[in-house]
């Protein structure tokens, strides 16, 4: 489905490999790093001619199209009985969607015809009205809704963590690649990474929303160790960071940490033992597994759930993998977990074939982002990490989380039609 043709060169990702030959240069950087900004002459070689063929990545157009339309099809499949129930109008969550997808796709094509380039001038201003829009949800601007305040009400409901990953995504590969000097060194690690605390305090303090906060977190930090020369630092730090998580399942498991200091340490202890107490807080993990095994390998077909009628809380939201296994089974989730990667290969293809270090890290953000919310929501609903509620990308309800992954697709196909061909 893609469009064929050969690279002009290589990408990126081939011409600069990272880390390798890294003595000394007489004006002082390391081989094998870049200038802090690129003229306007290697701009302009970046970006292809009028008249010149570029890269346009049909079969990634088409995985997102699929993606969407059996997203709205599978959440009027998991949201028409409580729609009804609740507003009286089975479509309802439905034709919410809808609107979200639509505006998602006029952002998405917008996006895509902007050159990416440009999104250089808007770094700052994206990590400045990130985190404005993150504090207007202590005014009367903000919603709560399920028992979190995390919503903004602008005529539309709007999530400012959703506006906060793109914004993220923008920021850190424009000061990535103006710092690109300094982020080989451990202070200008410490540094790169102390730009990342606000925003993630912010969504995690003013929103209460740990997950989206690790998922920002998980970017910035994927950035940064594909562009740096080294990457022990990193491989260091993931080690620590997965050692401390299993110390404190282990001291939440064994009671040494008591679980009563925190609702996350008790969602841990449930976690382990969700049984423990079926009737309550391990009632939706429990009844997401009932609906994975009661699914077998090719489900009881599409519309015929039944843990959907009052059983599985949030079937159209976080759970709502758990509703595609039970209809579609095994072989439906393992199609799903297929197009996904597929998704995220077609990402890698690009970010590895972009003409320059801003094009490459703005697409391994977007990679970041769709890989670590994938896995994330699969993982939750199969109890293989605690309960954190994460959407499943395009699936998921959730117009807020459409429409900006929507325009994250946008600034790939925008760095895809930079990619020159013969």
């Amino acid at each position: 489905m893609s469009q064929t043709g050969t690279y002009t060169g290589q990408g990126y990702a081939d011409r600069y490999r990272l880390g390798e030959g890294r003595s000394s240069h007489k004006d002082g950087r390391e081989a094998g790093s870049r200038p802090e900004r690129p003229s306007a002459k290697q701009e302009a070689a970046s970006t292809a001619k009028p008249g010149q063929k570029t890269f346009v990545d049909r079969s990634l157009i088409f995985i997102v199209l699929f993606l969407l339309c059996f997203g709205l099809i599978m959440i009027y499949s998991a949201s028409s009985y409580a729609a009804m129930r609740q507003e009286n109008d089975s479509a309802y969550f439905l034709k919410s969607q809808i609107r979200a997808t639509i505006l998602g796709l006029v952002g998405m094509i917008i996006m895509s015809r902007v050159n990416y380039h440009l999104l250089r001038k808007a770094a700052w201003p994206a990590y400045v009205g990130s985190l404005i829009l993150i504090l207007l949800v202590l005014t009367p601007l903000g919603m709560t809704k399920n028992g979190a305040r995390r919503w903004l009400n602008l005529g539309l409901s709007l999530q400012p963590a959703e506006v906060a990953k793109v914004g993220m995504i923008i920021f850190f590969a424009a000061y990535i690649c103006a710092n690109m000097t300094r982020i080989g060194k451990m202070k200008g690690m410490i540094q790169t990474f102390l730009w990342a605390l606000p925003p993630c305090a912010f969504v995690y303090f003013i929103t209460d929303n740990l997950s989206t906060a690790i998922i920002i977190f998980g970017i910035v930090y994927v950035m940064m160790f594909i562009a740096s020369p080294r990457s022990w630092p990193y491989v260091v730090a993931a080690i620590v960071i997965v050692l401390l998580a299993v110390s404190v399942v282990y001291a939440v498991e064994h009671n040494i940490l008591p679980s009563e200091l925190s609702y996350r340490l008790a969602r841990i202890k449930i976690w382990r033992n969700p049984e423990s107490d079926a009737g309550n807080k391990g009632f939706q993990t429990l009844q997401a597994l009932y609906s994975i095994g009661s699914g077998g390998f090719l489900g009881k077909g599409l519309g015929q759930s039944t843990q959907k009628y009052r059983h599985l809380p949030e079937a159209q939201n976080d759970m709502i993998f758990a509703i595609v296994c039970e209809e579609l089974g095994i072989f439906g989730a393992l199609a799903v977990m297929l197009l996904f990667a597929l998704l995220i290969w077609h990402f890698l293809h690009i970010a590895n074939n972009a003409p320059d270090l801003f094009g490459s890290l703005l697409v391994t953000g977007v990679l970041t982002h769709f890989a670590l919310q994938v896995v994330l929501n699969i993982a939750v609903v199969t109890n293989l990490l605690p309960n954190t509620g994460i959407t499943l990308p395009f699936i998921s309800y959730g117009g807020s989380s459409t429409l900006f992954l929507l325009v994250e697709i946008g600034i790939v196909l925008s760095v895809s039609r930079s990619i020159k061909l013969e």
